[in-house]
């Protein structure tokens, strides 16, 4: 079985827990639309609320490209909270991992992601942010095809 997220565009749901440094655990919920164009380039928009919590909103602007290989990726992201970030991503056979690292940051902040495929419209999310050498905050989610691709 292939890979569905992002390699494939489509809509997908997020809903799980978000743990950070001495704040209560708080749901997340979120949307994400992954889209392609013809020479392998990506865009994905992810937006992350927190029902009942005080934390912020997240907006993640992701623009990538796939090697030629179709195995590991590089990207660029806006976040509304980190600034501008830089990552890759690699994709195995049941997973996708990918880390990132925040561009002039003071606090040398960097993350990390893996998507664990389930089924084809379902994978498990596990994420978390550093700053410098401590953990900042972690994820876990499950992410759901909300369509067949668009």
């Amino acid at each position: 079985m292939a890979h569905s997220f992002l390699i494939e565009p489509g809509r997908w749901t997020l809903q799980g827990n978000w743990l950070a440094r001495e704040v209560a655990p708080a749901p997340v919920k979120g949307k994400i639309l992954v889209a392609w164009n013809r020479d392998h380039w990506f865009t994905m928009v992810t937006k992350l609320t927190f029902p009942g919590s005080e934390l912020a909103d997240q907006v993640l602007q992701h623009r990538g490209r796939v090697t030629s290989q179709e195995r590991q990726y590089t990207f660029m992201m806006q976040h509304n909270l980190l600034g501008t970030v830089e990552g890759e991503g690699w994709i195995a056979p049941d997973s996708i991992v990918q880390r990132y690292w925040v561009l002039s940051d003071r606090q040398q902040r960097t993350g990390f992601e893996t998507l664990y495929r389930l089924t084809a419209d379902q994978y498990h999310l596990s994420s978390g942010v550093m700053a410098g050498y401590y953990l900042v905050s972690t994820m876990e989610a499950v992410l759901a095809r909300h369509d067949h691709p668009v």
